[in-house]
């Protein structure tokens, strides 16, 4: 019996192929719709777990991944020198120091730089060769002239990548220092940093004897008392978090870009859909005819199952290869983002077959669920009825009750739980469940919005145009859901992106009170003071301090500023009654808003600041704070003072009388202050947008990319149709409606459909929008922004929607109308 079932099976297989040769058009439907949903999935996967996969196995540059870090002592950013020297006398030899900064190129560009003990990393921590790695390939790949480097020669070490970004004619000018750039492979873990020795990362810096950190190799829990004494507090020892604390902090960010994959697979699975559900509504017919020759439904479905089995093998192994190349697209921005909000070092990544495999699991159980119903239909559907369209369009009226029906519990579900809802995680999936909500009311919508036209309309071709567009809706119907879901994303994105810029303008412009900001090295702050305080161009001087800590397993930043920068530059979200009184008694503290959210404190509330003396405060304030990835609690100076913390300020604000350009010029004139360390009120807005738009670019590339997806869906959808409907036009030519008439008619359908779908979208967006903005990014970032719209933001995407559409129509309407249109009505009968 399973002889005959396989044999059969085998045989309606061989026909579906045959019918496949004469048909390309609907396998390639098909499989377009599978193949840019696996590519949009595997290449936001594969960066995504590049990325994470890179947290973790963080090496220091050259090198292997430290087990403890020693870091600069309370209230100071840098260690002095000595101390790496008195632990390496000390017997810790596994030990590397590293000076990080930033210095400006001479296009006016920053770029982050890294120096450390190059000889050390390139000797003592030589990589071992492995089964997969030679000292052919990484940093053993390219020549590096060690005598050069030792000698003092400004040589700077950088990826491929990087060197042909900063570097085309292999040298480079860094804070005045002209150095020569060595390109390395783009394995040797370098990422978007630019390497060289400590001692030409001093120069450039302008932080003669100061390290950032220095980082240990081996293992020194036995030793780790000897080593605290040793270090007397002249620095803090650190044991490495293999990652967790990135992965945290970038937790939102991935889950985002997942979210934005998840709904590209979406968009793609409906074409997909699409292309089955043509396919099978063209072999009604044939699968009739071999049903009354005695073919079994058995065999029959699992013919059809086996050949949707091996167009989703086949799309998914050539989605997954252009899935790779688009991560490999990706990983520039993905990197430069994670690099400049977060200090984050992303590698050349990984693939894992597992994860095809993966592909063709998730899309073919997708696919199967999806088109279920169809096959039940085909199951159920009596040897003598009728094929043809009107077979399958039956019971749309029904089914499309049936999806309004689901999505109102969808969308009860998510309105009722929403509200409860406190972590972001859960919001998401929520929000999940409204982004398949919308979609499933758009059939019902249509129908109701062109019976509500078709009454406007007069009698003629006319009303016949609009009658037959609701007949259009069902075949439709998918790729409509597929650009409707395409429309609201871009739409909810631009009110995010919008409404975040324009909050993020006003909050620089209110936090930015001064002309000229600065952070010399701590042994010149005194005497930078000193020559601000007698310079005749500087009206005021304005100083902050701060302290990294944690706050429940958070890192926080502890920050005080004069009385007259704490009341000009914090902007508050709440504040409790005569918070400025208070808050100068040293009862109260002030939080930010992201810090807030993730402590789960309100106003009033007590707080316990473990890096503090007398520790037990009163939360008085919460402040917005935007882009900021650590939590800031602000105290007065007179709590700073009374713990005993650094009296030397870690940056300036200046008031400059004229202009600040010449106050800067006189400043490293006098101090060799690198560009880097001086910013002008301007330079700050420019550069803090840009870097906060990045971290909103790689979802808009997303939803371009869900967009056009949705386009191509909708031009198969048109084309597959416009072949279905040539019998009809037929029989209106042969009426008397000419050609022209014809194709007005198809195209004024086809708008009629699309502005409804943008009418529809226009709502649904902007409630995405609100919820992106006041929950999901909220408890994400912990970021208030106020919502604007963006009018000529939705202008352009409806206009592309219909640009789209109407290129969608145009094609096929071309290739069917150049046929002599008698064929189509001979198709017909046959």
């Amino acid at each position: 019996m399973s002889n005959n079932l396989i044999r059969i099976s085998w045989l309606c297989l061989k026909i579906f192929i045959a019918h496949y040769r004469q048909a390309p058009l609907q396998a390639g439907a098909i499989g377009i719709g599978i193949i840019l949903a696996v590519t949009l999935l595997t290449g936001v996967r594969a960066t995504n777990e590049n990325a994470i996969q890179s947290y973790s196995s963080a090496t220091e540059l050259l090198s292997q991944q430290a087990r403890w870090t020693i870091t600069p002592p309370t209230g100071s950013r840098l260690i002095d020198e000595a101390v790496y020297f008195s632990i390496r006398d000390a017997g810790f030899n596994q030990s590397l120091p590293v000076l990080q900064g930033i210095a400006t190129s001479q296009d006016g560009k920053r770029w982050r730089i890294q120096g450390s003990d190059l000889i050390a990393a390139l000797t003592a921590f030589k990589p071992q060769k492995s089964d997969n790695q030679t000292s052919k390939s990484g940093l053993f790949s390219t020549p590096i002239p060690l005598a050069d480097i030792l000698s003092g020669a400004p040589i700077v070490l950088a990826s491929q990548a990087q060197a042909k970004r900063i570097a085309q004619g292999g040298e480079l000018i860094l804070s005045g220092v002209n150095v020569k750039v060595i390109a390395l492979d783009d394995t040797s873990q370098l990422g978007s940093e630019i390497l060289m020795d400590i001692s030409l990362a001093q120069r450039i810096l302008n932080q003669p004897n100061q390290l950032s950190y220095i980082a240990l190799f081996s293992d020194i829990l036995s030793q780790q008392t000897q080593l605290e004494q040793l270090l007397n507090s002249q620095a803090n020892l650190v044991e490495s978090d293999n990652g967790d604390g990135l992965t945290a902090l970038t937790e939102s960010f991935h889950l985002n870009l997942t979210a934005m994959s998840l709904l590209a697979f979406v968009v793609g699975l409906f074409i997909a859909y699409n292309g089955v559900r043509y396919s099978l509504l063209k072999r009604q017919r044939l699968m009739t005819q071999l049903q009354q020759q005695g073919v079994a439904k058995a065999p029959l479905m699992l013919a059809l199952s086996i050949e949707l089995l091996l167009l989703v093998i086949i799309g998914s192994i050539i989605g997954f290869i252009l899935g790779l190349q688009l991560s490999h697209w990706l990983q520039p921005m993905i990197s430069v983002t994670l690099e400049q909000l977060y200090g984050a070092k992303i590698f050349p990544g990984n693939w894992h077959w597992s994860w095809l495999l993966q592909a063709i699991g998730l899309t073919f159980f997708a696919a199967i669920a999806a088109c279920t119903s169809l096959f039940i239909q085909l199951i159920k559907q009596p040897l003598a009825s009728n094929s043809g369209q009107m077979a399958l369009q039956r019971g749309a009226k029904s089914v499309h009750k049936f999806q309004l029906a689901i999505a109102i519990v969808l969308a009860s579900i998510a309105a009722a739980l929403i509200p409860l809802s406190q972590d972001y995680r859960y919001t998401m999936v929520l929000l999940g469940l409204i982004i398949i909500a919308i979609p499933l009311t758009l059939p019902w919508c249509l129908s109701v919005l062109v019976s509500l036209l078709l009454k406007l309309i007069p009698k003629g071709l006319l009303h016949y145009q609009v009658t037959e567009t609701k007949e259009l809706i069902s075949p439709l119907s998918l790729a409509m859901m597929a650009m409707l879901l395409a429309l609201t994303a871009n739409i909810s994105m631009n009110t995010l992106v919008g409404s975040f810029e324009s909050t993020l303008k006003n909050w620089l412009d209110a936090r930015l009170h001064a002309e000229l900001y600065i952070r010399p090295a701590s042994t010149q702050m005194d005497k930078v003071v000193t020559f601000l305080t007698q310079h005749k161009d500087v009206d005021a001087i304005y100083k902050q301090w701060y302290i990294s800590s944690k706050q429940a397993h958070l890192p926080v930043n502890i920050v005080t500023r004069d009385k007259q920068s704490l009341k000009e530059t914090t902007v508050f979200k709440e504040t409790v009654d005569n918070m400025w009184p208070e808050f100068f008694a040293n009862r109260l503290v002030l939080i930010s808003e992201p810090l807030a959210i993730k402590l789960n404190l309100n106003l009033g509330d007590e707080i316990e600041l473990t890096a503090l003396a007398n520790s037990r405060f009163t939360v008085g304030g919460v402040f917005f704070d935007y882009g900021n990835p650590y939590g800031e609690i602000l105290i007065s100076p007179a709590t700073w003072q009374a713990n005993g913390l650094p009296e030397t300020p870690l940056s300036l604000a200046i008031d400059v009388n004229g202009e600040s350009s010449k106050l800067q010029q006189a400043l490293q004139q006098a101090f060799s202050i690198p560009d880097a360390m001086i910013f002008s009120q301007q330079k700050i807005k420019q550069q803090a947008i840009i870097m906060f738009k990045r971290t909103f670019s790689i979802t808009q590339v997303l939803n371009t990319l869900t967009l056009l997806v949705a386009a191509i869906g909708l031009f198969s959808a048109c084309f597959m149709l416009t072949q279905a409907r040539m019998a009809p036009m037929a029989r209106l030519y042969a009426m008397g409606v000419n050609r022209r008439q014809l194709t007005s008619l198809v195209f004024g359908q086809m708008l009629i459909i699309v502005l409804f779908t943008c009418l529809v979208a226009l709502p649904t967006g902007a409630i995405l929008g609100y919820l992106l903005i006041n929950k999901v990014t909220l408890q994400a970032f912990g970021w208030s922004i106020a919502m604007q719209w963006d009018w000529l933001a939705y202008g352009r995407v409806v206009a592309l929607a219909l640009i789209s559409s109407l290129l969608a129509v145009a094609f096929p309407l071309y290739l069917q109308t150049k046929r002599p249109l008698i064929s189509s009505l001979q198709r017909e009968v046959i």
